[in-house]
């Protein structure tokens, strides 16, 4: 506050100065000028001053690169002043800085409000406090032991040392030439296939590396690797890549896809569950009863004779393909097959007992032998996967309902002790009805749990305890009018869709009144006229209002549109993907912004834009290269 009260009589006659300046000669008005200059270099200055607090330096956004210049090593601290652990941490960290001091030579310690020093906190990936990094000729080395003294002063007097090199990346660098050698011989690694110039490859890759230390030291280790797709592409198509980062786990050099968190510790736990077995042993009877009787989800148990049963091995593979949309289990207990009433080599795929039905059997069983193909032991359990009338939850959805015509009914589903019966009461009379309708997928859905899509599907003022819609294919939604629920009701509504009786509900901002800018802007209601029509190619745009790429996006869109003008045949669109559906399955949004190309006469194959940097230079090659219309006029001309 001492600084503010010190220089409020010159802010005031600055202002003063500056307010009378119509009324001054020409020479006051230059004083008046220079004064002023004069304040906001003083202002400047102090700015850049590095102020001491008990012996720390403070550094800010301001006064950081001046001050690390020339420094061969620095001590920072990231802190928030609401951190708690940070508090506590301070004492500690002071009596660093003194230690440090006094070391020859000395080597500063400083320490950074991230809450405030923003662009510091983004620079050097701030994402918890407080945050420790050692700076050596300018570059960042992240400290990761413990925050206490005797620790931080050797680590920091280790890299202070002038023969100092960090230590080589734990991440093993793959090309084609080592490729086959280290991944086929692997019992499990993790690959990363990236881009240079990839912002969120460079967001991963400090998260990356520290996995990568972390799984090194277990036993066995758990190898890391990084494969740079855009300078071995043959890699990346062999491989399938199209985005990036990609990250692929492979066995024994058979990939498959990671599903896992981008954080040293989501890694980690990942990796190590991915290690273990995908199918884990029932040693006894009363384990399979508890899942029948107690279970949510699809029981499914391999029956076989022993591990060295071939069959065995083949399920095993099996499982590893799907471990993570299933757990699978496995037996070589006589007295389980006996309950199950199968021999071994045998794969069982039950129910709990809350989902059986007397529509359909207790339990589907397939041979499975040496020979057996991997992918006969998915499909069935995919296939099998699902009760006739199941529980669609917002944790199984994309991968459990993800087939289509789905038909939902929504109420109060609650499987605990009290609501037991009527849950089962309304799902009984979805039976009756799903048991005539083996196309369709029918399931129960808790409304509390999908309270934005029944309110997308206007159902959300219904009146009714119970609604109802069909999810279809192309992303098309159907709503059954509100009336009181019975098994005839549904039937009579599953029989409407099934003749194409329907209206679809789309959700939609209204239709612009104006819409004569260079770039056209679509609506879920205008979507099939505008991007699917068939004799015109179409670059759409589905953005979010609040994303920061979309914004930087906007101006290039733009010019993009403006480049093209003349192009009567193309249109280059725009749609809000947050207030608007998007009536097409092929058109799927799962980050902003989402570019696809839909070219004239082929609307049911859209060319995503992918991989490239989202200039005018690589959007407009874009075009060039999939454009279907003015390319012909090109040619004739």
């Amino acid at each position: 506050m001492g600084s503010v009260h010190r220089n409020f009589p010159s802010r005031v006659a600055s202002f003063l100065s500056s307010v009378c300046t119509f009324h001054l000669d020409s020479p006051d008005k230059e004083s008046a000028i220079e004064d002023e200059d004069e304040e906001e270099d003083e202002e400047e200055e102090e700015d850049l001053e590095v102020k001491e607090e008990n012996g720390v330096l403070v550094l800010n956004d301001a006064n950081f690169d001046n001050f690390v210049a020339d420094k061969d090593t620095v001590l920072l601290e990231f802190y928030a002043p609401w951190c708690g652990h940070c508090k506590q941490f301070a004492p500690e960290y002071e009596k660093i800085a003194s230690t440090l001091k006094d070391n020859e030579p000395s080597i500063p310690v400083a320490k950074i409000d991230a809450t405030s020093a923003s662009m510091l906190a983004s620079r050097f990936d701030v994402s918890g406090y407080p945050t420790i990094k050692i700076l050596k000729k300018g570059q960042a080395v992240d400290y990761e032991g413990s925050r206490t003294q005797e620790e931080i002063v050797a680590k920091v007097k280790e890299v202070s040392q002038p023969n100092w090199m960090p230590p080589p990346e734990v991440t093993l660098v793959l090309t084609k030439e080592n490729f086959d050698e280290v991944v086929n011989d692997a019992d499990i690694i993790l690959v990363e296939f990236y881009a240079p110039w990839c912002g969120h490859c460079k967001k991963l890759a400090p998260e990356y590396e520290k996995a990568a230390k972390e799984l090194s030291k277990r036993s066995p280790p758990i190898p890391l690797a990084k494969v740079d797709a855009t300078a071995e592409t043959d890699l990346a198509k062999q491989f399938d890549v199209s985005g990036y980062p990609t990250l692929k786990i492979f066995r024994k050099g058979r990939p498959f896809d990671y599903n896992g968190p981008r954080e040293k510790y989501g890694i980690v736990d990942y990796m190590i569950e991915q290690s273990g077995p995908p199918s884990k042993e029932i040693q006894s009877l009363k384990q399979v009863q508890e899942f029948l009787k107690d279970g949510d989800d699809v029981v499914i148990i391999g029956v076989f004779q022993g591990v060295s049963d071939p069959a065995y091995q083949q399920y095993q593979d099996a499982a590893n393909n799907l471990r993570e949309d299933y757990k699978f289990h496995h037996t070589f207990s006589s007295e389980i097959a006996k309950f199950l009433k199968v021999s071994p080599g045998k794969l069982v795929v039950m129910q709990p007992e809350k989902f059986q039905s007397k529509y359909e059997p207790q339990s589907h069983v397939l041979s499975v032998q040496g020979s057996t193909e991997a992918s006969a032991i998915k499909d069935h359990v995919i296939k099998h996967a699902l009760p006739l009338v199941g529980h669609r939850k917002t944790s199984n959805d994309a991968k459990r309902y993800a087939k289509r015509p789905l038909v939902v009914v929504y109420y109060t589903v609650d499987f605990s002790f009290d609501y037991r019966a009527a849950t089962q009461f309304w799902r009984s009379k979805v039976l009756e009805v799903a048991k005539d309708f083996p196309e369709y997928t029918f399931a129960i859905a808790d409304e509390e749990d999908y309270t934005t899509e029944v309110k997308d599907l206007g159902l959300s003022e219904s009146g009714e305890d119970i609604n109802v819609a069909i999810l279809d294919e192309g992303g098309r939604k159907f709503a059954m009018e509100p009336e009181e629920f019975d098994a005839d009701v549904l039937r009579d509504f599953v029989k409407a869709f099934k003749k194409g009786k329907l209206k679809p509900v789309i959700k939609s901002q209204p239709v612009p009144k104006n819409n004569k800018g260079p770039v056209k802007v679509v609506v879920g209601k205008t979507f099939d006229a505008v991007v699917m029509d068939p004799k015109k190619d179409v670059l759409i745009e589905f953005y979010a209002p609040w994303c920061g790429h979309c914004k930087q996006l906007e101006p290039i869109y733009t010019s993009l549109a403006k480049k093209y003008k003349g192009q009567k045949n193309l249109v280059i669109a725009k749609m809000d993907a947050t207030t608007n559906d998007v009536p097409s399955e092929r058109y799927k949004v799962e980050g902003f912004p989402t570019i696809y190309f839909a070219p004239s006469g082929d609307k049911k194959n859209p060319i995503k834009f992918e991989g490239g940097e989202r200039d005018l230079e690589h959007l407009s090659k874009f075009l060039d290269e999939h454009s279907t219309k003015w390319s012909r006029t090109k040619e004739e001309l």
